[in-house]
């Protein structure tokens, strides 16, 4: 279980700095009230446009840094009490996949076993496992250096799964997929979702509304930093009076601009 309440971030940028002047300081309010509870056995999405907060709230939860104020905990695991005790229960598939390429998929999902504790049978067996699942057998011992973007996104996420995590954190992990790497990707959510899957606890961020349709039991809307609507999809389409969920997040999302 994840658990974020009413998490809050800004920092400090220069504007018009250059070589010889260091330009005015500037506050951004990244996150400014964002609250998110995801439970086991569900996929929770949190919808936002881009800007809206989503990877800022994501990075707090694996520990980069702390919220200024708030409460973030990981099965009840204080995040800036305990970072690396939370981060051993959370499976992390960021914006950036990072492979090694000169190592194989198997050496860069097996290296990530064995920094989570794991011996090298263990890890090149639980490579062997995920590869079945994520159906990446057929690059499995090829170098990653030349890979398309859905097999680097394939092998990052089974490097993420290799302890086999009981929460598994996605930010916008379908970004640059093409239609069959998507739908292998949704269906591995779904099973790992599953009781057969372990009823892994699933927070996925994104800013495409058929991927939220499509998957998710509950659904966190941000703008401008803030958490403005939660609820199901039938629920957030009832919230918003649509029946079409680009209308509906349109409206929660952006009231002000929709009254305009």
């Amino acid at each position: 279980m994840i658990d974020i309440q009413d998490v809050h971030k800004q920092f400090v940028s220069r504007t018009g700095a250059g070589l010889f002047k260091r330009g005015d300081r500037r506050i951004v309010h990244a996150v400014q009230g964002i609250s998110l509870t995801a439970a086991n056995g569900r996929i929770t999405g949190l919808l936002g446009a881009n800007g809206a907060g989503k990877t800022t709230t994501l990075r707090m939860l694996a520990g980069l840094f702390a919220p200024d104020s708030g409460h973030i905990a990981v099965d009840g695991i204080v995040v800036k009490d305990a970072p690396l005790k939370a981060l051993a229960r959370m499976g992390i598939l960021g914006d950036a996949h990072g492979l090694y390429p000169r190592l194989s998929a198997r050496e860069n999902i097996a290296y990530f076993g064995r920094l989570q504790g794991m011996d090298p049978d263990a890890a090149n067996a639980r490579a062997d496992e995920l590869a079945r699942l994520l159906d990446m057998q057929s690059i499995l011992d090829r170098r990653a250096d030349g890979f398309s973007q859905g097999e680097r996104m394939k092998t990052a996420l089974a490097r993420a799964l290799v302890h086999d995590p009981a929460n598994i954190v996605l930010d916008e992990p379908t970004n640059g997929l093409d239609v069959l790497a998507t739908r292998a990707l949704r269906e591995a959510l779904r099973w790992l979702r599953s009781p057969e899957g372990g009823s892994k606890c699933i927070v996925f961020s994104t800013h495409i509304m058929q991927e939220v349709e499509q998957l998710c039991d509950e659904v966190v809307v941000v703008s401008k930093g803030r958490s403005v609507a939660h609820g199901s999809v039938p629920g957030l389409l009832e919230q918003a009076g649509e029946t079409r969920f680009e209308d509906a997040f349109v409206k929660l999302a952006f009231p002000a601009e929709v009254a305009a």
